[in-house]
Parts: C-alpha cells; sequence; structure tokens
C-alpha cells in the first residue's frame, strides 16, 4: 500500500518535472529552435489546426526558422497566426517556405524572460510539493484507519520528503539551465 502511494507521487512528481521542462523550453533564448512554435494554432477549414500539423518546422541557422506548409494556399494563414501570437515574430514568405528571423534579445528583455521562467519553476516547486501532500494524507488516513504502524508512517514520509528534494533539485538545475541559456550572448 504506501509502496503504491510512492509510487503514484513519483510519477507526479515526474510528470511536474516534465511539464516544466516543457513550458521553459517555449521561453525564446537566442537560438532558434522549431519547438519555439509548439503553441501557434492555425485556422484551418474552420478548426484551430497546431501549426506542426500543417508544415514542417526547422531551424535553417542560429537566428532563423523554415517553415515548409504542406498547402501552399495556407502560407498567408501560418504568417498571420504567428505574427499574432505573442513571441514577437515577423515571418517572411518565399513561396511555400516561410522564414522567421530571430531579433536578438536585449538585455532587459532577457532579463523579463528570466522572470517569467522563474516563477515557471516557483510552479514546478509548488506542484512537487503538492503531489507530497497528498501522498502524506494518504499514508496519515492509513495510519488513522490503524493499517499501517506510526513507524511505517513516519518511515514513508520521510522517503517521500527525500522524492521531493531530489524533484525540487531538478527544477533548480532545468531553471539554472536556462537562465545560463538566456543570459549567453
Amino acid at each position: 500500500m504506501i509502496n503504491e502511494i510512492k509510487k503514484d507521487a513519483q510519477e507526479r512528481m515526474e510528470k511536474s518535472v516534465e511539464a516544466l521542462k516543457s513550458q521553459i523550453s517555449k521561453v525564446r533564448t537566442g537560438r532558434a529552435s522549431p519547438s519555439l512554435l509548439d503553441g501557434i494554432v492555425v485556422e484551418y477549414y474552420g478548426a484551430a489546426t497546431p501549426l506542426r500539423q500543417l508544415a514542417n518546422i526547422t531551424a535553417e541557422d542560429s537566428r532563423t526558422l523554415a517553415i515548409t506548409v504542406f498547402d501552399r494556399t495556407l502560407a498567408p494563414a501560418v504568417e498571420k497566426a504567428i505574427m499574432a501570437s505573442d513571441l514577437g515574430l515577423n515571418p517572411s514568405s518565399a513561396g511555400t517556405i516561410i522564414r522567421v528571423p530571430l531579433p536578438p534579445l536585449t538585455e532587459e528583455r532577457r532579463k523579463d524572460l528570466i522572470k517569467v521562467v522563474r516563477n515557471d519553476a516557483e510552479q514546478g516547486r509548488v506542484s512537487v510539493r503538492n503531489a507530497r501532500r497528498d501522498a502524506n494524507d494518504k499514508i496519515k488516513a492509513l495510519l488513522k484507519d490503524k493499517e499501517i504502524s506510526e513507524d511505517d508512517e513516519r518511515r514513508a514520509q520521510d522517503e517521500i520528503q527525500k522524492l521531493t528534494d531530489n524533484f525540487i533539485k531538478k527544477v533548480d538545475e532545468a531553471l539554472e539551465q536556462k537562465e545560463k541559456e538566456l543570459m549567453e550572448f
């Protein structure tokens, strides 16, 4: 029973860390990354469709993304969707290929992005702590129902705390790596 609770807590904590990594990978650094455009949705025959399903996105060089649209008639809609996004990018079309140059980041913009990333990291930590709290509540319920002893409860809570510390450390490492990436010129 305790092992199931620990396993569930560990899975939730892993998902929290993965969600954080996914979230901060979308924060723009000086380098062009196809994942930068993951959140962009294009109107396609009346349905909102993710850009990834409508085009092939590649990093042409460190400062330019190249988008090859599968349906040539969609190119203007893709351009509009990119301009309408809050990424601050200005695409230029050349037939079926849309090039998206990434402007260099200013010092002020880098600091703003670091604040955003730190906030995301804090949300990740809160998520990990919530998983810990839920696991501890389940263990306390087992103790209350006299299914486990107090020693088992204490041991399980210590193990869950070690898990929590480990995953919070992973969150901090991801944050540190992203901050370093953002401050590179």
